[in-house]
Parts: structure tokens; C-alpha cells; sequence
């Protein structure tokens, strides 16, 4: 299995592919998944993904579980 790695467009600097650090994955009320964090210059990155990727950056220690 290829890294997990968990990119956001950043809505600030109009920037496709930021890497998300320290990030966090919730779920939201109707079941998706999260991923909120920041790209390391203070500008806060949220994105949707599938379970499938959620619970891979999980196992892999690249996000936390905010559930």
C-alpha cells in the first residue's frame, strides 16, 4: 500500500495540494469524514475525504481521531 498523504486547497493563497499538518479527522452529522489542520504558515486547511483514506491516515499515524 502506497503513503497516505492528506492534501487540502488552501482558500487564502488559491493553492491546490497543501499538505495538511497536525491534522485532526472528525465526523460531521451525516457521516462524512473530516480532515481540518493548518499548512504550517498559520492558514487553517479543511477538507472532505472517504472512510477509506480516513481510517488509513489514522492507522498510519499521519492524523488523529477526533471521534
Amino acid at each position: 500500500m502506497s503513503e497516505v498523504q492528506l492534501t487540502a486547497y488552501n482558500v487564502k493563497t488559491k493553492e491546490k495540494g497543501v499538505p495538511v499538518q497536525d491534522a485532526v479527522i472528525t465526523k460531521t452529522a451525516k457521516g462524512a469524514y473530516m480532515v481540518q489542520g493548518h499548512d504550517g504558515k498559520g492558514n487553517k486547511l479543511t477538507t472532505l475525504v472517504n472512510e477509506e483514506k480516513a481510517m488509513a491516515a489514522i492507522k498510519a499515524g499521519i492524523a488523529k481521531q477526533g471521534w
